[in-house]
């Protein structure tokens, strides 16, 4: 399998690619638009800042590039929020590849949201073999509403889109490389689609 972790300075590729690795799977580390387009599968990790991560993604044309990709697509945290149309982070316009917004928490509880928290209402395939409220781990202050496109949410302390999914484009806000066991399946459950 050819696999493809984006590289624009601006995710956590090195635990994205090192969970792979436990998996016994390599994958290419790129920013390039041909080796891109060529792979099987493409994972985009995100830490950080919307707009940095945004002008990241314009410095090198992938703003251009991956909303055209056909493959099956992993976001993961700032990858999954970099998907949506719009971020309040900055006021960031963002890849407009799945119609939504991205929010900040207006909670009482502490922002970020940060640690293990449960999982539910789990839909389609990237979810197999993954029990209703399964514990994964989250750092993040922006969330996207529960939607059409939500395949699996979470409560902080209302619900938000724990994962999302838009034709080949899947998403998840929390770190399936830093949630053991139920993050690599979730991992390998994306590599066999």
């Amino acid at each position: 399998m050819n696999l493809v972790i984006v590289d624009y300075k601006a995710g956590n590729v090195q635990s994205v690619q090192f969970a792979l690795e436990r998996l016994g799977v390599q994958a290419t580390l790129s920013s390039d638009a041909e080796t891109i387009k060529a792979a099987d599968k493409v994972i985009f990790p995100g830490v950080g800042q919307a707009a940095s991560a945004m002008a990241q993604l314009k410095a090198r044309n992938l703003d251009k590039l991956l909303p055209t990709l056909e493959q099956p697509f992993f976001g993961v945290c700032l990858g999954m929020q970099l998907l949506c149309q719009h971020s309040e982070e900055g006021d960031t316009d963002l890849l407009n590849i799945i119609p939504l917004p991205v929010k900040h928490f207006e909670t009482e509880l502490k922002v970020p949201h940060m640690g293990w928290n449960q999982i539910e209402n789990l839909r389609t395939p990237l979810f197999q073999s993954i029990n209703e409220q399964e514990y994964v781990y989250y750092v993040h202050s922006y969330y996207v509403p529960v939607s059409e496109y939500t395949i699996a949410q979470t409560s902080y302390p209302e619900p938000f889109s724990a994962a999302l999914q838009y034709k080949n484009f899947y998403a998840a806000q929390f770190h399936p490389e830093k949630s053991g066991a139920a993050g690599s399946q979730i991992l390998k459950n994306f590599l066999a689609l």
